[in-house]
């Protein structure tokens, strides 16, 4: 038997209307009396169970004047733990510092468990790694306000600086969702200034103050998912048009194992792949078909083709010497 099925008889046994003898607890447990002591003592200090010793009856029970004591619902097997504390690493790498109150006492109570069953917890700190890239920080408090906001389906009155426009505005915003993508948090949200859905980046977010009134959202949660997933990226919304591209093959050893859209299509013509996403605005999709430089050629659509080679032409200016670079010694 376990420590974890010894612990749920113990607390059935404790939880009885009269006082448990040590040694009907041990036949119970199937235990040494070393070993329900041990027992008796983890109830006690890691769960905090109300354990007293009543000695006119020479047993243990709950005490009968403290508040009802029930056992957390899950226990957590090696492998689970170590899984926990992983998970751990993961949540502080997508935010760092913004969970890290709300998961220290669950960290410390699973660092404990491992304590004691012999295994060091910094192991899993040390070796199990999580690297974030261009990410972008966010405020704990604008991120527990938000957070708030949208867990109990409220409106907003928030000051925005938009990167587009870069001017800063005053919006009421109805909380949908909140969304993590490539390393950064973005609210989705009703805005009444613009009438329709729209995404804030959470470190673009200034001052919040809130209206205590429930978010009013005119659209169903089918219509909040096809407005993130219809198209390429974090620039949402229904999809405008298919872009085609073709990668070489030694570009397509990565490309054919990625997953750019749910919708894509993707297949092999002549050792090279060809990949179709659909898209609403090309910025962030050009991003990514350009960091491959020569190895991707965007086939279609025309607009979308040109763009690129305006881009590419753009950089490439930078690169090609001035006068004063050619009359340098």
């Amino acid at each position: 038997m376990n420590r974890a099925e010894r612990i749920y008889r113990l607390h059935r046994a404790l939880s009885g209307r009269r006082p448990v003898s040590l040694a009907q607890l041990m036949d119970e447990l199937h235990a040494s009396r070393a070993t329900v002591n041990r027992d008796l003592a983890y109830l006690r200090d890691f769960f905090q169970a109300p354990v007293i010793y009543d000695r006119d009856s020479n047993g243990y029970a709950y005490a009968a004047d403290a508040p009802a004591f029930e056992l957390p619902g899950l226990f957590f097997n090696e492998s689970e733990l170590f899984a926990l504390l992983a998970s751990e690493q993961i949540l502080e790498a997508v935010q760092p510092g913004i969970l890290a109150p709300r998961l220290g006492p669950l960290k410390a109570r699973i660092r404990q468990l491992l304590a004691e069953s012999g295994h060091d917890a910094e192991t899993v700190a040390e070796r199990v790694l999580v690297r974030g890239f261009a990410s972008r920080g966010s405020d704990t408090d604008r991120f527990a306000s938000v957070a708030a906001a949208v867990l109990a389906g409220k409106a907003l009155q928030i000051l925005y600086h938009a990167r587009t426009q870069d001017r800063v505005t005053c919006r009421r915003v109805h909380c949908a969702r909140l969304v993590h993508y490539r390393a950064n948090w973005y609210l989705l949200a009703w805005c009444e200034r613009a009438a329709g859905l729209r995404l804030f980046s959470l470190e673009r977010i200034g001052e919040i103050s809130d209206p205590a009134e429930p978010a009013r959202i005119p659209a169903t949660a089918q219509e909040l998912d096809r407005f993130l997933s219809a198209s390429f990226g974090i620039f949402s919304g229904e999809a405008a048009a298919w872009a085609r591209i073709r990668f070489t093959p030694d570009a397509a050893r990565w490309v054919a194992d990625e997953q750019w859209h749910s919708d894509q299509l993707g297949y092999w013509v002549d050792g090279q792949y060809e990949l179709q996403v659909p898209y609403s605005e090309p910025t962030e999709l050009l991003m990514e078909i350009l960091r491959y430089g020569p190895e991707a050629e965007i086939l279609a659509p025309p607009e979308l083709r040109d763009q690129a080679g305006a881009l590419l032409e753009q950089a490439l200016a930078r690169y090609r010497p001035g006068d004063d670079d050619a009359a340098a010694p």
